[in-house]
């Protein structure tokens, strides 16, 4: 049970629910975050009820799908590195939207809201497995007790948004037996159909497209995460990872994670994951 905020010391609250010495920030700060959010959402389309929830109430994903990519990393980075009192404000929005939305997914009939408990478990569990995959592969060194120590963390989050922390997977095997007891409800719907493609080839304008690096850029992080995907899921999209190899999908990633950690820190971390390690070193200058 998440405390009240009337329970927590000044100190609780600056170092957030997770902090510097936590697996989560280790993953969550690292270059792979894109390419594994990249793969969350793939997955998470796999749903049809969750998926039928996006395509109806993220209003303009269809036309515009950055506004979305960008809130859904801004609100993971709160939960991470913002205060507790941040975060918890932050996932009050997000449930105080949530429980306003519902609708009848058409290939399954099933009426729903989107704060069902079982649609926010399914998201958070892509998320999760998402993360720490891409992070494992790329190189990201988490021995197999900080990969279960990394799960068990996130059930805070999860807890944040509304699940009861009782039906949250809390270890590598906990996840791997979640998916595999929920695959059989999954599908490639039509509107997953329309999510692979927006992610894999999202809406750019024309001098974006032809005048930019942008489009091989995001192109190149997309076949990333295609590749990246669990077998299984590759297979229902039916593409078995754009011509890449699990090896290659691997050493691609870890390409890719040693080019961005080339950069300047402030160039690859967010403003929300600077000013987590900004704010915890001002209120312990040992740290």
């Amino acid at each position: 049970m998440i405390p009240l905020p009337s329970g927590w010391t000044p100190e609780e609250d600056v170092l957030g629910f997770f902090g510097p010495d936590s697996v989560s920030w280790r993953v969550h700060s690292d270059p792979t975050f894109s390419v594994g959010g990249l793969r969350a959402l793939l997955l998470q389309a796999l749903h049809p009820v969750a998926m039928d929830g996006v395509a109806r109430f993220s209003g303009g994903f269809r036309e515009e799908p950055w506004p979305r990519l960008i809130r859904t990393a801004t609100y993971v980075d709160t939960l991470t590195f913002g205060t507790r009192t941040e975060a918890v404000r932050a996932a009050a929005r997000v449930r105080d939207i949530h429980r306003r939305l519902g609708g009848v997914e058409e290939t399954t009939g099933r009426t729903y809201r989107v704060d069902d408990p079982d649609l926010l478990l399914w998201v958070h569990c892509c998320e999760v497995d998402s993360l720490l995959s891409v992070a494992r592969r790329a190189g990201v060194p988490l021995t197999d007790g900080d990969a279960d120590r990394y799960v068990a963390e996130q059930v805070t989050a999860a807890e944040l948004i509304g699940i009861s922390p009782d039906e949250v997977p809390a270890s590598v095997p906990e996840l791997a037996a979640y998916f595999e007891e929920i695959r059989p409800a999954l599908a490639v719907t039509p509107a997953a159909r329309d999510a692979y493609r927006l992610i894999v080839l999202p809406p750019m304008p024309t001098w974006v497209r032809y005048l930019t690096p942008a489009q091989p850029a995001w192109g190149g992080l997309a076949s990333l995460a295609v590749a990246l995907l669990p077998q299984w899921a590759r297979r229902m999209y039916s593409l078995p990872g754009l011509g890449l190899t699990d090896a290659a999908a691997t050493a691609g990633v870890k390409a890719f994670r040693q080019t961005m950690l080339r950069l300047p820190q402030r160039a690859r971390r967010s403003p929300i994951v600077w000013g987590g390690y900004e704010r915890v070193s001002a209120a312990d200058p040992a740290a």
